[in-house]
């Protein structure tokens, strides 16, 4: 797990367009946040940022107190875009996260084979990528995001292109997996009601240039279930609440 604190953060294309300006925030040890806002507002651009894949024009990113890029801690990203290699079965495409660590060949079968077991992909490990559903791929996805045990996981809408049960499902999987193996997590979503199930605070950002508008604590005990908390009177406000802060 680790602290992430985002200071002064200005992202300035060779175009002049700003998708994000002065972004400030921190992420506590542990917590899981998802970050909401208009399209285009930068929501990709941050997550991606923090995570190493892009540079920012100003400010920085600090990561239990050293700057990004400076003895960075492991972290693993998961796409919305169907990202397993097509010529790798399942169980070789989640081992594959152990590509440039040093870890016994036992240790990853071992690994791979209960974190797909999490996912409920324990009959797939020798199927081909072709064989699953769109929802299958992304548990295989995850299950690559959590197989090293990273102390910091980035998702980038995961479930943005599956269907509403599908990704109810998935959210219920992904808090469990969280809670057995706790890491700090920035979800970034277009979904509200997603963000609610999952976040310990909600983080709204503006219409490009993006800019945090407000942090939205999500107070709901854990473990949660993503279908009974929806029954909850609190959980509506919440949804309401945010749809507010984004017209």
């Amino acid at each position: 797990m680790a602290t992430i604190a985002v200071e002064h953060l200005t992202k300035r294309y060779p175009t002049g367009t700003v998708a994000l300006d002065d972004v400030n925030l921190e992420i506590a040890d542990g917590e899981f946040v998802v970050v909401v806002g208009p399209s285009g507002c930068g929501k990709s651009t941050l997550l991606r940022i923090m995570a190493g894949l892009d540079a920012s024009t100003e400010g920085r990113i600090v990561v239990d107190g050293a700057a990004s890029g400076k003895h960075a801690l492991p972290s693993a990203t998961v796409f919305q875009e169907q990202s397993l290699f097509p010529w790798m079965r399942v169980g070789e495409n989640v081992a594959f996260a152990f590509d440039s660590l040093d870890v016994p060949r036992d240790d990853v079968r071992r690994r791979v084979h209960d974190v797909l077991g999490l996912v409920g992909l324990s009959d797939y490990e020798r199927a081909w990528p072709h064989e699953l559903s769109g929802g299958m791929k992304q548990r295989a996805a995850v299950a690559r995001a959590f197989v090293t045990d990273p102390p910091v996981l980035y998702m980038d809408e995961p479930f943005g292109a599956l269907d509403e049960q599908t990704r109810v499902g998935l959210a219920n999987e992904l808090m469990r997996l969280w809670e057995r193996s706790p890491k700090t997590i920035v979800f970034v979503t277009h979904g509200i009601e997603e963000a609610v199930t999952l976040a310990d605070r909600v983080i709204v950002l503006s219409a490009r240039p993006g800019t945090v508008k407000e942090i939205v604590p999500i107070e709901f005990p854990r473990p949660r279930d993503a279908v009974t908390l929806r029954g909850d009177p609190a959980f509506g406000a919440h949804v309401v609440h945010l749809w507010e802060l984004l017209r």
